[in-house]
């Protein structure tokens, strides 16, 4: 579980690296210059750190399937070598499958307006730019939804419907409390990130203004990420044991 974590905490801070400092100086200088291959190389590495998000939250509901469903197997099935295979197959799917559409997206032609009313280079607001055909990129970002959203949210769901049958099927209370509480971090982490993605790319963009979804932009790429480290510190045991003596050497020193 510790490794998974590490693993989503690497693509946080990675999603972070490549939004927050761009951000902050148009913020600040209220505005950006930006060449279309910076454009897209950002839209890029964003991207591809929220498609591995997508694989790696499906990574860890399944591995909270083993420890609950499968407790006394789990040792040998999730080893240290199949869950790094697991992580890189993670890390390489993100990477590539973003392509299929970051290399049609660099076809395009932009020859009317250049401003982006956005805080990032997103690919709704860079595609309403262009003066080429994005049909058929807009049906390649359908097609990776399916790869990236709706595949690894079925997986998701399918695994708890399985880990809450076999919590329910616990006969004591504190049982089914302590097996709960494996999971309730990983439930929380996954229902903001994908809320908020959700309301960005499911919810139609003509019912949003152009405020709102800057806004709910900054809550699936800022605020997740920020949250996260939070949500797994408050509500592990272990991790609230180390900070409480990381703190405690260093007022006795």
């Amino acid at each position: 579980m510790y490794f998974f974590i590490s693993q989503l905490s690497i693509s946080d801070i990675f999603l972070i690296s490549d939004i927050v400092p761009n951000l902050l100086y148009i913020l600040l200088n209220n505005g950006w210059t930006i060449t279309i291959i910076e454009c897209i190389t950002q839209l890029y590495f964003m991207s591809a750190s929220e498609a591995f998000e997508c694989f790696i939250l499906t990574v860890m509901s399944y591995d909270r399937y083993v420890a609950i469903c499968n407790p006394l197997h789990y040792s040998t099935i999730m080893t240290v070598g199949y869950c790094i295979i697991l992580s890189i197959t993670s890390w390489l799917l993100g990477f590539s499958i973003i392509l299929m559409y970051i290399i049609k997206t660099t076809k395009l032609h932009f020859c009317g307006p250049n401003i982006i009313d956005h805080l990032f280079c997103d690919i709704v607001p860079l595609l309403e730019l262009s003066c080429s055909d994005t049909s058929v990129i807009h049906l390649v970002v359908y097609i990776m939804g399916i790869l990236i959203v709706i595949m690894p949210t079925t997986i998701i769901v399918v695994s708890y419907t399985y880990i809450i049958l076999a919590i329910l099927r616990i006969p004591s209370n504190t049982g089914r409390k302590k097996a709960f509480s494996t999971c309730s971090s990983h439930l929380i982490v996954v229902s903001t990130f994908y809320w908020t993605m959700f309301s960005v790319y499911a919810v139609p963009s003509k019912g949003l203004t152009n405020t709102m979804s800057k806004i709910l932009s900054l809550l699936y790429t800022v605020f997740t990420p920020l949250i996260n480290p939070i949500i797994y510190s408050l509500r592990n045991k272990d991790i609230r044991k180390a900070i409480q003596k990381t703190f405690q050497k260093r007022v006795v020193y």
